[in-house]
């Protein structure tokens, strides 16, 4: 099964933690990006692409302010991402040098990618880099980014950047081997999964928080990171990123690590974009009638399906959208506002001219535009 996924596997995202990056220390480990820079070359000769997503800069630059944990304040761990970035990057062109590849820095926010043409834009970019046999390390721009415009951690940025790039593979390093049947810090009885078809709730309640004081992200936003790429039919392994020469045997179809295998129904690339990327501006609750014909038909949502609205938001937000017990159970951009919907609320399409004056369409939310979750 590995070896005939990776067969095909010609773009891969790799996201490197703080934990990882940093050896659990207090600043970048020389040795282990010159062992990734090694094996990344040793994939580039094999004509795979390679984008990186890297954690480190706030772990690089706290050592410059004083701080000996992690920043408590935003604007100190802003100043601490200032100082690090430029350390970080300097870190990874001279490791990369010694096999002569060169990177570049992409810094991202929530916005840059919830903004159709932005995200186009970064499309390109990384296109061109991967294009000129450059590597793009990309992170989030942690200096400017604020509550509403962060990704979370970058296990979520990893995520969305796989889809961004349209890779075929998304690799996780972590600090430990892989999932595991239960904490193995905490039980020795714990035994490694190899391969999960498909995530549980009880996987996702098992997940432990984060290990180490470098890193934001435990197994728990792992997983979260694997279930969303694998909505869009691209397998994810999560695996031990300190032993040397893992990431050439996952790449040689060795069982390493935890293989997380692709959804068997897919999403599309702007339907996952949709689904994982926008943030909700609010919420439309459906009657059970309407959650019928969404869920099992594929329809498109009407005016006379929806009962309730909150929020308030404009034409093309993206809402989601709630069955009669308030469950989310799927994710749509609206045709009209949500003053606009709540006046049509209940009413036929041929009734929507009539109430508001004007008419962009029979849907509020057409079926090209709706995520099922």
């Amino acid at each position: 099964m590995r070896k005939e996924l990776l067969r095909k596997t010609k773009r891969i995202v790799v996201k490197i933690g703080s934990g990882v990056l940093t050896g659990g220390g207090n600043d970048i480990d020389p040795s282990f990006l010159e062992g990734l820079a090694e094996e990344i070359a040793a994939l580039r000769a094999k004509r795979i692409e390679v984008v990186v997503v890297s954690s480190g800069a706030v772990a690089a630059g706290r050592q410059a302010l004083g701080l000996s944990d992690r920043p408590k304040t935003l604007p100190q761990k802003q100043a601490a991402a200032a100082v690090g970035q430029s350390r970080l990057m300097r870190a990874y062109e001279e490791a990369f040098s010694r096999f002569n590849l060169k990177v570049a820095q992409i810094l991202l926010t929530r916005d840059d990618l919830a903004n159709r043409r932005r995200f186009q834009n970064a499309r390109g970019t990384l296109d061109t880099l991967l294009a000129c046999g450059i590597i793009p390390v990309i992170n989030e721009n942690d200096t400017v980014v604020v509550d509403e415009l962060k990704f979370g951690d970058n296990d979520n940025l990893s995520a969305l950047v796989t889809n961004l790039a349209e890779a075929q593979l998304l690799l996780i390093m972590t600090d430990i081997d892989g999932l595991y049947t239960a904490d193995p810090r905490k039980d020795p009885s714990a035994t490694l999964i190899n391969q999960v078809k498909t995530i549980t709730r009880d996987m996702e309640r098992g997940a432990g928080s984060s290990g180490t004081s470098v890193g934001t992200g435990g197994m728990a936003t792992k997983l979260a990171a694997a279930k969303k790429v694998v909505k869009s039919g691209v397998a994810a392994i999560v695996f031990a990123g300190k032993v040397k020469g893992n990431l050439g045997r996952i790449m040689a179809g060795d069982t390493v690590g935890t293989l997380f295998l692709p959804s068997g129904e897919s999403l599309n690339r702007r339907k996952h974009w949709i689904a994982y990327t926008l943030r909700p501006a609010g919420s439309i609750q459906v009657d059970a009638g309407a959650r019928e014909v969404l869920a099992k038909h594929g329809k498109s949502l009407l005016p006379s399906g929806i009962a309730k609205v909150d929020g308030r938001f404009a034409r093309g937000a993206c809402v989601r959208v709630l069955d009669p017990e308030g469950v989310e159970f799927a994710r749509g951009i609206v045709d009209y506002s949500s003053q606009e919907i709540a006046q049509i609320s209940g009413h036929k399409s041929s009734d929507i001219e009539k109430i508001l004056g004007f008419r962009y369409g029979d849907d509020v939310i057409h079926r090209d535009n709706l995520v099922l979750l």
